[in-house]
């Protein structure tokens, strides 16, 4: 009898993860249909104004630049 309550427990435990994973079943079906209708909509003459007025880039952005020198004629081989 206690090995059966053990293994439950075990079994119980194990399962509780996985159904907080899944969303729990028909709760969640239920709240992405009222969801989807509240999403704003994109105007797109906003958007393309606003990407108008981001000012051109005068040189060239290095992601590498903090971990490489930004000149590599310079460095000796």
């Amino acid at each position: 009898m206690r090995s059966l309550v053990i293994a439950a427990a075990v079994l119980a435990l194990a399962v509780a993860p996985a159904q907080a994973q899944m969303g729990g079943g028909r709760r969640h079906q239920e709240d992405s249909g009222q969801k989807a209708d509240n999403k704003p909509k994109v105007d797109e003459k906003a958007y393309k104004a606003a990407l108008e007025r981001i000012p051109a880039s005068k040189e060239k952005y290095d992601p590498w630049g903090g971990a490489r020198p930004s000149d590599p004629a310079n460095n000796p081989k």
